[in-house]
Protein backbone atom coordinates (compact mmCIF):
# COMPACT_ATOMS: atom_id res chain seq x y z
CA UNK A 1 0.00 0.00 0.00
CA UNK A 2 2.74 2.47 0.96
CA UNK A 3 4.68 1.60 -2.43
CA UNK A 4 1.33 2.38 -4.50
CA UNK A 5 0.97 5.32 -2.47
CA UNK A 6 4.58 6.50 -3.48
CA UNK A 7 4.26 6.01 -6.87
CA UNK A 8 0.52 7.36 -7.08
CA UNK A 9 2.36 10.51 -5.47
CA UNK A 10 4.62 10.47 -8.06
CA UNK A 11 2.22 10.84 -10.63
CA UNK A 12 0.54 13.02 -9.53
CA UNK A 13 3.27 15.77 -9.00
CA UNK A 14 4.72 14.67 -12.48
CA UNK A 15 1.43 15.73 -13.43
CA UNK A 16 0.92 19.19 -11.83
CA UNK A 17 4.61 20.05 -12.94
CA UNK A 18 3.29 19.47 -16.62
CA UNK A 19 -0.14 21.00 -16.07
CA UNK A 20 0.36 24.89 -17.10
CA UNK A 21 1.57 23.32 -20.48
CA UNK A 22 -2.14 22.21 -20.85
CA UNK A 23 -4.50 24.39 -18.79
CA UNK A 24 -6.13 28.05 -19.55
CA UNK A 25 -4.99 30.86 -17.47
CA UNK A 26 -8.38 29.82 -15.50
CA UNK A 27 -6.79 27.08 -14.35
CA UNK A 28 -3.31 28.05 -13.91
CA UNK A 29 -4.69 30.38 -11.52
CA UNK A 30 -7.01 28.25 -9.99
CA UNK A 31 -4.13 25.59 -9.08
CA UNK A 32 -2.42 28.43 -8.27
CA UNK A 33 -5.09 29.51 -5.51
CA UNK A 34 -5.16 25.96 -4.46
CA UNK A 35 -1.53 25.45 -3.84
CA UNK A 36 -1.46 28.94 -1.29
CA UNK A 37 -4.39 27.37 0.51
CA UNK A 38 -2.42 24.29 0.80
CA UNK A 39 0.57 26.11 2.17
CA UNK A 40 -1.36 28.40 4.86
CA UNK A 41 -3.54 25.80 5.78
CA UNK A 42 0.11 22.93 6.84
CA UNK A 43 1.69 26.08 7.93
CA UNK A 44 -1.24 26.68 10.44
CA UNK A 45 -0.78 23.24 11.29
CA UNK A 46 2.57 23.45 12.17
CA UNK A 47 1.77 25.84 15.31
CA UNK A 48 -1.54 25.22 15.93
CA UNK A 49 -1.81 21.30 15.16
CA UNK A 50 1.28 20.12 16.67
CA UNK A 51 1.63 22.50 19.61
CA UNK A 52 -2.04 22.97 20.23
CA UNK A 53 -1.40 26.90 20.38
CA UNK A 54 -4.72 28.18 18.45
CA UNK A 55 -3.02 31.39 16.41
CA UNK A 56 -6.61 33.08 15.28
CA UNK A 57 -4.24 36.00 13.40
CA UNK A 58 -1.97 33.97 11.32
CA UNK A 59 -2.46 36.38 8.58
CA UNK A 60 -0.30 38.65 10.29
CA UNK A 61 2.41 37.02 8.51
CA UNK A 62 1.07 36.87 5.46
CA UNK A 63 0.31 40.81 5.10
CA UNK A 64 3.68 41.40 6.38
CA UNK A 65 5.26 39.28 4.06
CA UNK A 66 2.77 40.71 1.00
CA UNK A 67 4.21 43.74 2.22
CA UNK A 68 7.75 43.55 2.94
CA UNK A 69 7.95 42.20 -1.24
CA UNK A 70 5.80 44.56 -2.36
CA UNK A 71 8.08 47.40 -0.82
CA UNK A 72 10.91 45.95 -2.12
CA UNK A 73 9.94 45.39 -6.04
CA UNK A 74 8.15 48.45 -6.20
CA UNK A 75 10.85 51.22 -4.29
CA UNK A 76 13.70 49.11 -4.57
CA UNK A 77 13.27 47.17 -7.96
CA UNK A 78 13.55 43.46 -6.93
CA UNK A 79 12.74 40.90 -8.61
CA UNK A 80 9.32 39.46 -6.95
CA UNK A 81 11.29 35.90 -6.57
CA UNK A 82 14.19 37.56 -3.54
CA UNK A 83 11.23 39.65 -2.57
CA UNK A 84 8.78 37.15 -1.47
CA UNK A 85 11.64 34.91 0.29
CA UNK A 86 12.25 38.38 1.89
CA UNK A 87 8.89 38.50 2.97
CA UNK A 88 9.16 34.95 4.80
CA UNK A 89 12.50 36.77 6.60
CA UNK A 90 9.97 39.77 7.62
CA UNK A 91 7.70 37.58 8.83
CA UNK A 92 9.73 35.22 11.04
CA UNK A 93 11.45 38.36 12.29
CA UNK A 94 8.28 39.48 13.41
CA UNK A 95 7.24 36.08 14.85
CA UNK A 96 10.61 36.28 17.04
CA UNK A 97 9.87 39.69 18.23
CA UNK A 98 6.10 38.75 19.51
CA UNK A 99 6.67 34.83 19.90
CA UNK A 100 7.98 34.76 23.25
CA UNK A 101 5.56 37.11 25.13
CA UNK A 102 2.85 35.81 22.98
CA UNK A 103 3.42 31.95 24.08
CA UNK A 104 3.69 33.12 27.17
CA UNK A 105 -0.14 32.75 26.86
CA UNK A 106 -2.38 30.02 26.86
CA UNK A 107 -5.38 29.12 25.67
CA UNK A 108 -7.78 31.98 24.22
CA UNK A 109 -5.81 34.54 25.66
CA UNK A 110 -2.71 33.42 23.40
CA UNK A 111 -5.93 33.33 19.97
CA UNK A 112 -7.04 36.35 21.14
CA UNK A 113 -3.46 38.00 21.28
CA UNK A 114 -2.35 36.52 18.18
CA UNK A 115 -5.76 38.40 17.07
CA UNK A 116 -4.65 41.66 18.16
CA UNK A 117 -1.28 41.41 16.39
CA UNK A 118 -3.06 41.09 12.81
CA UNK A 119 -4.74 44.39 13.96
CA UNK A 120 -1.89 46.24 14.90
CA UNK A 121 -0.30 45.01 11.82
CA UNK A 122 -3.08 46.41 9.75
CA UNK A 123 -3.33 49.67 11.12
CA UNK A 124 0.82 50.18 11.11
CA UNK A 125 0.06 49.18 7.33
CA UNK A 126 -2.41 51.85 7.42
CA UNK A 127 -0.50 54.30 9.30
CA UNK A 128 3.00 54.63 7.17
CA UNK A 129 1.60 55.67 4.30
CA UNK A 130 5.18 57.49 2.95
CA UNK A 131 6.74 53.70 3.12
CA UNK A 132 3.44 51.17 2.35
CA UNK A 133 0.98 53.55 0.52
CA UNK A 134 -1.46 53.25 3.74
CA UNK A 135 -5.16 53.13 2.53
CA UNK A 136 -4.38 53.43 -1.34
CA UNK A 137 -2.74 50.02 -1.27
CA UNK A 138 0.81 49.49 -3.18
CA UNK A 139 0.22 48.92 -7.02
CA UNK A 140 2.90 46.47 -8.70
CA UNK A 141 4.72 46.99 -12.31
CA UNK A 142 2.31 44.54 -15.02
CA UNK A 143 4.83 42.02 -15.51
CA UNK A 144 2.75 39.09 -16.47
CA UNK A 145 4.15 35.18 -14.46
CA UNK A 146 1.57 33.42 -13.69
CA UNK A 147 3.07 29.98 -14.45
CA UNK A 148 6.28 31.18 -12.77
CA UNK A 149 4.22 32.04 -9.61
CA UNK A 150 2.48 29.09 -10.18
CA UNK A 151 5.69 26.54 -9.82
CA UNK A 152 6.58 28.82 -6.95
CA UNK A 153 3.58 28.13 -5.15
CA UNK A 154 3.45 24.55 -5.77
CA UNK A 155 6.83 24.70 -4.06
CA UNK A 156 5.78 26.19 -1.50
CA UNK A 157 3.11 23.86 -0.84
CA UNK A 158 5.57 20.81 -1.72
CA UNK A 159 7.87 22.46 1.05
CA UNK A 160 5.77 22.56 3.50
CA UNK A 161 4.03 19.30 3.32
CA UNK A 162 7.75 17.80 3.57
CA UNK A 163 8.32 19.98 6.74
CA UNK A 164 5.60 18.66 8.04
CA UNK A 165 6.51 15.29 7.46
CA UNK A 166 9.59 15.13 8.75
CA UNK A 167 8.47 16.72 12.29
CA UNK A 168 5.43 14.48 12.60
CA UNK A 169 7.43 11.26 11.44
CA UNK A 170 10.92 12.54 13.75
CA UNK A 171 11.58 12.64 17.74
CA UNK A 172 11.24 16.23 16.98
CA UNK A 173 7.72 16.06 16.16
CA UNK A 174 6.86 13.71 19.48
CA UNK A 175 8.17 16.54 21.75
CA UNK A 176 5.93 18.58 20.04
CA UNK A 177 2.93 16.19 20.63
CA UNK A 178 3.76 16.21 23.99
CA UNK A 179 3.63 19.72 24.47
CA UNK A 180 0.15 19.47 23.32
CA UNK A 181 -1.11 16.88 25.05
CA UNK A 182 0.14 18.16 28.45
CA UNK A 183 2.84 21.35 28.53
CA UNK A 184 3.02 20.75 32.26
CA UNK A 185 4.11 16.60 31.71
CA UNK A 186 6.50 17.75 28.58
CA UNK A 187 8.32 20.29 30.99
CA UNK A 188 8.77 17.73 33.68
CA UNK A 189 10.16 14.96 31.42
CA UNK A 190 12.94 17.61 30.45
CA UNK A 191 11.69 18.89 27.17
CA UNK A 192 12.63 23.07 26.77
CA UNK A 193 8.76 23.70 26.07
CA UNK A 194 9.40 27.47 25.33
CA UNK A 195 12.69 26.71 22.73
CA UNK A 196 10.62 24.07 21.13
CA UNK A 197 6.61 26.44 21.20
CA UNK A 198 9.16 29.16 19.61
CA UNK A 199 10.64 26.68 16.53
CA UNK A 200 7.40 25.63 15.58
CA UNK A 201 5.92 29.53 15.60
CA UNK A 202 8.98 30.65 13.68
CA UNK A 203 8.63 27.77 10.84
CA UNK A 204 4.63 28.20 10.68
CA UNK A 205 5.42 31.85 10.10
CA UNK A 206 8.14 32.04 7.24
CA UNK A 207 5.95 30.06 5.01
CA UNK A 208 2.59 32.88 5.05
CA UNK A 209 5.45 35.34 4.99
CA UNK A 210 6.49 34.10 1.75
CA UNK A 211 3.17 32.95 0.13
CA UNK A 212 2.20 36.31 0.91
CA UNK A 213 4.95 37.94 -1.37
CA UNK A 214 3.77 35.31 -4.30
CA UNK A 215 -0.02 36.48 -3.29
CA UNK A 216 0.69 40.36 -4.22
CA UNK A 217 2.69 40.00 -6.92
CA UNK A 218 0.00 37.47 -8.83
CA UNK A 219 -2.44 39.81 -8.05
CA UNK A 220 -0.43 43.18 -8.63
CA UNK A 221 -1.89 45.35 -5.99
CA UNK A 222 -2.16 45.05 -2.38
CA UNK A 223 -3.75 47.15 0.66
CA UNK A 224 -4.79 46.49 4.42
CA UNK A 225 -7.79 45.14 4.40
CA UNK A 226 -7.62 42.46 1.49
CA UNK A 227 -3.92 41.20 3.05
CA UNK A 228 -4.91 41.46 6.96
CA UNK A 229 -8.76 39.63 6.45
CA UNK A 230 -9.39 38.13 9.15
CA UNK A 231 -11.20 35.43 6.99
CA UNK A 232 -8.16 34.54 5.76
CA UNK A 233 -7.05 32.94 8.92
CA UNK A 234 -10.46 31.45 9.36
CA UNK A 235 -10.05 29.58 6.16
CA UNK A 236 -6.94 28.31 6.91
CA UNK A 237 -8.42 27.13 10.11
CA UNK A 238 -11.60 25.03 8.50
CA UNK A 239 -9.37 23.58 5.99
CA UNK A 240 -6.86 21.96 8.72
CA UNK A 241 -9.48 21.19 10.95
CA UNK A 242 -11.75 19.80 8.42
CA UNK A 243 -9.04 17.43 6.95
CA UNK A 244 -7.32 16.86 10.38
CA UNK A 245 -5.12 19.03 12.39
CA UNK A 246 -1.80 17.36 13.52
CA UNK A 247 -1.54 15.02 10.32
CA UNK A 248 0.33 15.60 7.36
CA UNK A 249 -1.83 15.01 4.70
CA UNK A 250 -5.14 16.23 6.38
CA UNK A 251 -4.27 20.25 5.82
CA UNK A 252 -3.70 18.86 2.26
CA UNK A 253 -6.89 17.33 2.05
CA UNK A 254 -8.74 20.40 4.05
CA UNK A 255 -7.45 22.31 1.37
CA UNK A 256 -8.45 20.72 -1.59
CA UNK A 257 -11.93 20.09 -0.69
CA UNK A 258 -12.73 23.08 0.64
CA UNK A 259 -11.48 25.19 -2.24
CA UNK A 260 -13.22 23.38 -5.15
CA UNK A 261 -16.25 23.11 -2.91
CA UNK A 262 -16.17 27.38 -2.51
CA UNK A 263 -15.15 27.90 -6.11
CA UNK A 264 -18.31 26.06 -6.80
CA UNK A 265 -20.61 27.55 -4.13
CA UNK A 266 -19.16 31.01 -4.80
CA UNK A 267 -19.91 31.27 -8.34
CA UNK A 268 -23.86 30.62 -7.67
CA UNK A 269 -23.88 32.22 -4.58
CA UNK A 270 -21.57 34.86 -3.86
CA UNK A 271 -21.50 35.22 0.63
CA UNK A 272 -22.71 31.49 0.71
CA UNK A 273 -19.65 29.97 1.20
CA UNK A 274 -18.79 31.79 4.30
CA UNK A 275 -22.16 30.54 5.93
CA UNK A 276 -20.71 26.54 5.05
CA UNK A 277 -17.49 27.88 6.05
CA UNK A 278 -18.98 28.62 9.91
CA UNK A 279 -21.24 25.16 9.87
CA UNK A 280 -18.16 23.09 8.65
CA UNK A 281 -16.48 24.49 11.84
CA UNK A 282 -19.68 23.72 14.37
CA UNK A 283 -19.73 20.23 12.68
CA UNK A 284 -16.02 19.56 12.78
CA UNK A 285 -15.86 20.45 16.75
CA UNK A 286 -18.76 18.78 17.58
CA UNK A 287 -18.94 15.31 15.70
CA UNK A 288 -15.09 14.81 14.18
CA UNK A 289 -12.45 17.14 16.32
CA UNK A 290 -9.65 15.03 14.67
CA UNK A 291 -10.57 15.66 11.07
CA UNK A 292 -11.31 13.50 8.49
CA UNK A 293 -8.24 11.92 8.64
CA UNK A 294 -7.78 11.75 12.05
CA UNK A 295 -11.21 9.51 12.21
CA UNK A 296 -10.07 7.22 9.63
CA UNK A 297 -6.72 7.04 11.72
CA UNK A 298 -8.67 6.44 14.83
CA UNK A 299 -10.95 3.95 13.53
CA UNK A 300 -8.26 1.78 10.76
CA UNK A 301 -5.74 2.15 12.67
CA UNK A 302 -3.66 4.32 10.67
CA UNK A 303 0.04 5.48 10.74
CA UNK A 304 0.68 9.03 11.92
CA UNK A 305 3.19 9.66 8.47
CA UNK A 306 -0.82 10.04 6.59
Amino acid sequence: MKRAFQVGLAVLLFGLALYPTMASGYGIRFMLQLFMWVALAQSWNLISGLTGYVSFGHVAFFGTGAYAAGILVTTHGWHWVPASLAGGVAAVILALLIGYPCLRLKGPYFAISMLGLNEVMRVLVSYFEGLTGGGSGLSFPTQPASVQIYYAMALSALAVTGAAYFIITSRFGLKFMTIREDEVAAEAMGIDTARYKLGAFVLSAFVPGVVGGLFARDTGYIEPISVFALIITITMIVMALFGGKGTVWGPVLGAVTLFVLQELVWARFLFFYQILFGAIIVVVVLLMPRGILGVLQQRYHLPRTI
